[in-house]
């Protein structure tokens, strides 16, 4: 397997900022403009003027020296919270990439994305509980150390517990902001009351269910004995044509009530095969709209 966060990749990133970055010209910064002066506001940068923007952020001395319309911004207004929990349960090693790898690199180019926006990023690992996590900060320069992190994480070997985790979560970022999900979702007591609690927080949830064709499609027949990858429990079966039938409609259900949660209830769900290109996921993301909004 190719490196994960090789110089091919590093190059990726700051392609995939810049081009996020047009994509949501007007959208993200309009929407972040404050009212607010005077003492703990500071001058961060500028963009072009949007018709519907407020004219009082319009800086005059800039548009007599070069005839163009740009607004001012300011830290206060870009101070959004990004928050990345990542699944590192056992039953994201499945996979060719695994989830997990896969997953690390999502979680860095979104991240990568959101300081190079002037937003504060951070991550935390979850499987039963927190397992780990690097908090919230601001400037590209904290990129490398976020890379480091997910680089040393591995899997635990426990079972995914979405409520366990995200009640941590919940009590540790007081600050609202947006929190995106990436994980198979395959927990055993089922997604919703985990996603549940997150969609009744102050955040704003993001769902990106990762998805590997081996978990549809096993690959195997005959007198087996099945290990639950996420409990470890050991079971024996007698597979066949129709068991395999079965178990595949099962999961297409089980994929399909994800992406019906969504619709429901307004949350924004991207399944991501793990054999999409990243390029495309990321891109594809911010067409969609309100990740960093």
């Amino acid at each position: 397997m190719a490196e994960l966060f090789d110089s091919e990749f590093l190059a990726r990133l700051e392609y995939l900022a810049l081009v996020a970055k047009r994509i949501v010209r007007g959208e993200l910064r309009a929407d972040r403009i404050t009212k607010k002066r005077g003492a703990g506001v500071e001058f961060a940068d500028f963009r072009e003027y949007i018709p519907g923007d407020d004219f009082r952020y319009i800086d005059w001395n800039a548009y007599a020296r070069l005839g163009q319309l740009l607004l001012k911004m300011y830290e206060e207004e870009q101070d959004l919270h990004v928050y990345f929990l990542l699944d590192t349960s056992h039953s994201m090693e499945t996979g060719d990439p695994s989830k997990l790898w896969y997953g690390k690199q999502l979680v860095a180019a979104l991240a990568y994305i959101a300081l190079s926006n002037l937003d504060r990023a951070g991550i935390s690992m979850f499987a039963g509980e927190l397992v780990g996590e690097i908090p919230v900060a601001r400037g590209k320069s904290r990129i490398m150390s976020m890379l480091q992190f997910l680089e040393d994480a591995n899997s635990t070997g426990e079972d995914t517990n979405l409520v366990h985790s995200i009640d941590a979560f919940l009590h540790r970022a007081r600050r609202r902001g947006v929190a995106v999900v990436v994980s198979d979702l395959l927990d055993p007591r089922g997604f919703r009351a985990g996603l549940d609690r997150l969609r009744f927080s102050r955040h704003q949830p993001h769902i990106i269910q990762l998805l590997a064709s081996s978990d549809r499609e096993p690959g195997m027949l005959g007198d087996l004995d099945l290990v639950d990858v996420e409990s470890g429990q050991v079971k024996q079966v007698t597979v066949t044509e129709r068991s395999i039938a079965s178990y595949r409609g099962s999961y297409d259900r089980f994929v399909n009530e994800v992406a019906t949660y969504g619709k429901q209830f307004e949350v924004p769900v991207l399944q991501v095969a793990t054999e999409m290109d990243l390029e495309d996921v990321i891109l594809d993301l911010f067409r969609r709209g309100g990740l960093l909004q």
